[in-house]
């Protein structure tokens, strides 16, 4: 929540919602998923590679048949009545470099850059942070792309380490370096 004088900003908190996405919600993650993917990576491939990602993760059918995969968990963030970004979380998501069986993946937190300066997304993770810690989950991964600072940034001023790297196969050609990061949820009191 953002602090105005040291005292919550209600105003700006009523103009905010997070609600769990359903299936008639994929129009919504398309349009934000083909905006901002492309916004935060256009710097990490080819146009052609960018396109090729989005049109084989952000269509139509492809995040109908997310939405209807009950290990997927969408949440949708709307400002003054839009919506303006998502989330999808996936619980209990081994990895390798991931001790403990009961930590959440953050497979994917988008947010319209013309929404970044209002904390937005820190909403949208801290409800996410919630989510987990509610659903008796350790910690949250994440790979994010190297080249992205600010998300870089942004993940390590809320807590969250890197703890590996992974390539991450954007086409048939071309893959991004990404950290892997995590935020350990038990040692991790703040709320």
């Amino acid at each position: 929540m953002q602090l105005i004088n040291g005292k919550p900003n209600f105003k700006q908190t009523l103009m905010i919602t997070i609600q769990k996405a359903t299936e008639k919600d994929y129009p919504t993650i398309v349009r934000i998923g083909n905006i901002s993917v492309e916004e935060a990576h256009r710097e990490s491939c080819s146009a052609e590679d960018m396109r090729t990602y989005l049109d084989a993760h952000y269509n139509d059918e492809a995040i109908k048949k997310e939405l209807n995969n009950p290990d997927n968990t969408y949440q949708i963030i709307y400002y003054k009545n839009e919506p303006v970004g998502f989330s999808k979380i996936v619980l209990n998501a081994e990895h390798p470099n991931i001790q403990q069986k009961n930590a959440t993946k953050l497979d994917r937190i988008y947010l319209l850059s013309e929404y970044h300066n209002l904390k937005l997304g820190l909403e949208l993770l801290q409800f996410n942070i919630n989510f987990c810690k509610n659903n008796n989950q350790c910690g949250i991964w994440l790979f994010t792309w190297v080249g992205n600072e600010k998300a870089v940034n942004f993940y390590l001023k809320t807590g969250f380490t890197i703890i590996g790297s992974h390539q991450f196969k954007v086409s048939e050609t071309h893959y991004n370096l990404n950290h892997q990061m995590y935020l350990d949820l038990i040692s991790n009191v703040s709320e």
